[in-house]
C-alpha cells in the first residue's frame, strides 16, 4: 500500500507568509512482489518445453546371428559407403566379379556434399521422386483443409515405406568420418527418405573399396 507522509509545515516565511506543507511518498511492494511471482509460477506452469528431435534408423540383424536366414530383397535400395572423407554409393544388390550380375559387378560411384551433378541432394531427390512428389500433393490438400494433420502424418509414413520409396543403405570403414555420417543423414531427412539402416561392409565391398582406394 502506497503511503504519504506529510512532513511538518507552517512555518513563517518573510513577511509572514506559511510555507507549504511538503509530502513524501512511501510505496509498498510486498504485493508487487507477490504479483511477480505469481505471474512467474503461472508462465513455468503453463509453458511447453521444446522437445528432441529424433530420426529413427532401422539397426538390421547381423547375417552371423541368423545363419540359416538368406538376407530379405530390397526392392529400390541405395547403399552410400563412407571412406575416410569420400562417399561412395551404388544401387541394388552388391555383385562381385566372381559373381557378376546382369550388368556385370558392382562399380562404386563417388558422391559428394556439394551442388554438382553427383551431389547427394540431387541423387537423392531423383530417387525418391515418388514420394516428393506425392507429398507435394498431400501439403496442397492440407493446406486446403481436405485432410487433417493426423491424416496427413499417416499418409506421408505410407509413402516413405512404400515399394516405389528409395531405401538407403548406409556403410562405413573404420576411417569414415563421423560429420559426413550425419551430413548424409541430414540430407536423407531432406529428401523424405523413410527407410534408413546403418549397417556392416560385405567382404566383397571391403576389397571392392580397397580397389577404389
Amino acid at each position: 500500500m502506497a503511503q504519504i507522509a506529510e512532513s511538518g509545515g507552517g512555518d513563517h516565511g518573510k513577511k509572514g507568509k506559511k510555507r507549504a506543507k511538503k509530502g513524501s511518498t512511501h510505496v509498498d511492494m510486498t504485493p508487487m512482489v507477490d504479483l511477480a511471482f505469481l505471474l512467474l509460477t503461472f508462465f513455468v506452469l503453463t509453458s511447453t518445453f521444446s522437445k528432441p528431435k529424433v530420426m529413427p534408423l532401422n539397426y538390421p540383424a547381423k547375417i552371423e546371428d541368423l545363419p540359416n536366414v538368406k538376407p530379405p530383397k530390397v526392392n529400390n535400395a541405395a547403399t552410400f559407403v563412407l571412406a575416410d572423407d569420400k562417399v561412395y554409393y551404388y544401387r541394388g544388390e552388391f555383385y562381385t566379379k566372381a559373381n557378376p550380375g546382369p550388368d556385370g559387378p558392382t562399380q562404386y560411384e563417388e558422391a559428394n556434399f556439394g551442388s554438382g551433378e553427383n551431389s547427394i541432394r540431387k541423387l537423392l531427390a531423383s530417387w525418391n521422386e515418388y514420394v516428393i512428389r506425392n507429398k507435394a500433393i498431400l501439403e496442397q490438400k492440407l493446406d486446403k483443409k481436405q485432410i487433417a494433420d493426423s491424416t496427413f502424418e499417416r499418409k506421408l509414413d505410407e509413402l516413405t515405406v512404400d515399394k516405389e520409396a528409395v531405401k538407403v543403405l548406409i556403410k562405413t570403414d573404420d576411417k569414415a568420418l563421423c560429420k559426413s555420417f550425419i551430413d548424409l543423414v541430414d540430407e536423407l531427412k531432406i529428401a523424405n527418405v523413410g527407410v534408413i539402416a546403418p549397417t556392416d561392409l560385405s567382404p566383397g565391398e571391403k576389397e571392392l573399396l580397397k580397389e577404389k582406394n
